[in-house]
């Protein structure tokens, strides 16, 4: 099997549709098509189901697509280890939501002067932003979620607070308490979210309220709906919104976050200067 095959596959798996794999791939369609054909003749079964309603993996095409990340990311490793050899690299770099963040601009900066050969690839996803599916090397996010075969380091600790609309009557209080929210709206997140994450920015207990996917979203829902949630301390805020620190809420840790094991050289040096960025 070639690597351009699978990666063309894999593109198909994702999408769920061949004429946006094609346009993400930069390709026109009928090439795509004949090249997954070929790869179907070639494992000797279906890869897809395709039907009116739309395209869905088989079977056998969900355990190549598990296959087909870990192979193409070991490619990648292998390829960017001996670019870094050479002064050269690619690394994807997963971000959760706080690109404003003076460390993460630090970190961008020190990077990029330390690295100056290497091409920076970045991805704002879920909280471990695609490591275990192998489409970041590294993440810069926010604790907590399930750590398995994962390895993180802790850059940061931030207070948390209740984001309000700046009308709400309890704005005006230095401080709050998890228990005065109780009976308010709160945005969720989407199924399938990390369940450590999910639990610990709804304050422990499940929540009634919109769903969300995004930073912006949820600022959106507490402004037009009068919606409450969670946030760490510091951020700038639009005016209409106000947020009050919570007494009774562990911090927010901020963390490098990478697959165990993972000997890439480039991603050891990440490590290494977000330390120092999130420390001064």
């Amino acid at each position: 099997m070639e690597l351009r095959t699978l990666r063309y596959f894999v593109t198909v798996a994702e999408e769920l549709h061949f004429g946006r794999a094609a346009t993400r791939l930069h390709m026109s369609q009928p090439p795509l098509s004949r090249a997954i054909k070929r790869l179907e003749a070639e494992v000797g079964a279906l890869l897809f189901a395709r039907s009116p309603a739309g395209v869905t993996l088989t079977p056998v095409g969900a355990v190549l697509l598990d296959e087909a990340r870990a192979l193409l990311l070991h490619a990648d490793r292998v390829g960017a280890r001996v670019r870094a050899a050479g002064g050269g690299g690619i690394i994807t770099v997963g971000i959760l939501g706080d690109g404003t963040d003076p460390g993460a601009a630090r970190l961008a900066a020190a990077y990029r002067r330390g690295h100056p050969g290497i091409d920076i690839h970045i991805r704002d996803t879920d909280p471990t932003c695609g490591l275990r599916a192998g489409r970041v090397d590294v993440a810069l996010t926010r604790a907590p979620f399930d750590e398995t075969a994962l390895t993180t380091r802790v850059l940061r600790t931030d207070p948390v607070g209740v984001v309000l609309r700046a009308d709400d009557p309890l704005a005006g209080r230095d401080r709050l308490r998890l228990a005065e929210l109780s009976d308010r709206p709160w945005f969720r997140f989407p199924r399938g979210t990390d369940p450590l994450w999910q639990s610990y920015w709804n304050g422990g207990v499940p929540r009634e309220g919109p769903v969300v996917r995004a930073v912006q979203e949820c600022l959106q829902a507490v402004l037009w709906n009068g919606t409450v949630g969670l946030a760490p301390l510091g951020h700038e805020l639009p005016g209409e919104l106000a947020v009050v620190p919570l007494a009774d809420m562990a911090p927010s840790p901020v963390v490098a976050v990478w697959n165990e094991g993972d000997t890439n050289p480039l991603i050891r040096s990440f490590v290494e200067i977000a330390t120092a960025a999130y420390r001064h």
